[in-house]
């Protein structure tokens, strides 16, 4: 497809790694961004296969691989004992390429500095005002942008998806809440993802930047929760009263909280319709996910290869926005659904029977341990690299 100028709304993981494909398959992109400066407030983020065989198809791997800690395993572990339940054992049963462990920070600044090495525009405080139409001209803080095709990779509050859908219902909250913080490695945390299980709530962690420091998330069950953000601020010592009971090496790291940040979780529907004339949305703001298979961001990556290669694959938009959408719906529906039935599986209550099922789990780990791994090989052993 000839398209001169392809515009990007949004410079978070999702618009750079579009922005990359898109010059990968030799189209002029550039990308506009609302925040002053890339930085994001303390957060690791994990990447799967799935979406680290789009970057290393890109020519990241080795720079990312300098920046990530590499994940051996995944712990299910019980609150109480802090001991595990079952062994998912990655290296021995994984994919080759492997899982990461991120910083946010250090993944968006190595996606900017190879936009950078590819003379790819980022425009930085460039906030969307207005989508003028359907051709995707957009008035913005730095004025009025013209393009062939406008992509918007602008979240879960997203002006395009806005533009293409209109005005939608206020999603529902889901009934639990997150906190996440960083926090010093002092416990020997290897390069795993630990996720401790108890009645209504679970935290999972792993090691960013060397091993140095732990990427922390708890999850608890909430009747009510007023505002749909992920970045508020929330005092420590409320947190390790909510999970006073996690006893093991968990604790010690409950107690070197010093700065956390929660938010509520809502269950944003996935577009019917991702696409219309000359204006397309990826990532969260066409199939927002919870945070319970680690897939947010991933599928984003995966969004970001799928759509820059139908466009290079098809002579206008509107096939190539149709045959993007085909490809991608089905799967990111199973994704989201897989995602929203997790939580309750590291949530169970009942005595007896998260009794039955962590006995179960430990069998399993024990007489089938490729089977665990194995069982989600539909989510991370695919590469959208070879699908499209």
């Amino acid at each position: 497809m000839a398209a001169k100028q392809i515009t990007i709304i949004g410079a978070g993981i999702g618009g750079l790694t579009a922005a990359l494909a898109l010059n990968h398959f030799g189209f002029d992109v550039r990308v506009i961004e609302q925040t002053d400066a890339l930085q994001d407030v303390g957060a690791g983020i994990q990447i799967s296969p799935n979406g680290f065989c789009v970057l290393d198809a890109l020519g990241l791997g080795p720079a990312l691989d300098a920046v990530s800690v590499r994940g051996g395993a995944v712990s299910l572990r019980d609150y109480q004992a802090g001991k595990p339940v079952a062994h998912l054992d990655l290296n021995r049963f994984g994919y080759a390429i492997g899982y990461r462990f991120f910083h946010r920070a250090d993944l968006i600044q190595t996606l900017k500095q190879a936009c950078d090495a590819h003379g790819i525009s980022v425009m930085l405080g460039c906030r969307v005002e207005h989508i003028i139409n359907d051709r995707g001209d957009v008035e913005t803080t730095k004025g009025s942008l013209n393009s062939d095709l406008l992509i918007g990779a602008d979240g879960i509050h997203s002006k395009t998806r806005a533009h293409i859908l209109g005005q939608s219902q206020e999603p529902p909250f889901t009934g639990q809440v997150a906190w996440r913080a960083l926090v010093p490695n002092r416990i020997n945390h290897p390069n795993a993802a630990w996720v401790h299980m108890g009645p209504h709530r679970h935290i999972v962690s792993y090691p960013l930047r060397g091993g140095d420091i732990l990427n922390v998330v708890m999850v608890q069950e909430q009747a009510k929760w007023a505002q749909d953000g992920w970045n508020v601020p929330d005092d420590p010592s409320v947190v390790r009263h909510m999970f006073a009971d996690f006893s093991g090496p968990i604790a010690d790291v409950l107690a070197g909280l010093d700065t956390v940040h929660k938010w509520g979780l809502f269950r944003h529907p996935v577009a019917s319709q991702w696409w219309r004339n000359r204006i397309v949305m990826m990532g969260d703001a066409a199939h927002p996910t919870l945070p319970f298979m680690a897939q947010g961001a991933v599928q984003a990556i995966e969004d970001a290869w799928a759509l820059a290669a139908t466009l290079a694959k098809y002579d206008d938009a509107a096939a190539a926005f149709g045959a993007y959408q085909a490809l991608r719906l089905p799967r990111v529906q199973r994704v989201v659904a897989a995602a929203n039935r997790n939580a309750w599986k590291y949530h169970l209550a009942f005595g007896p029977l998260r009794f039955g099922a962590h006995t179960a789990l430990r069998v399993a780990s024990t007489i089938m341990p490729a089977s665990l791994v194995r069982q989600f090989d539909w989510v991370y052993n695919y590469d959208i690299t070879k699908a499209v």
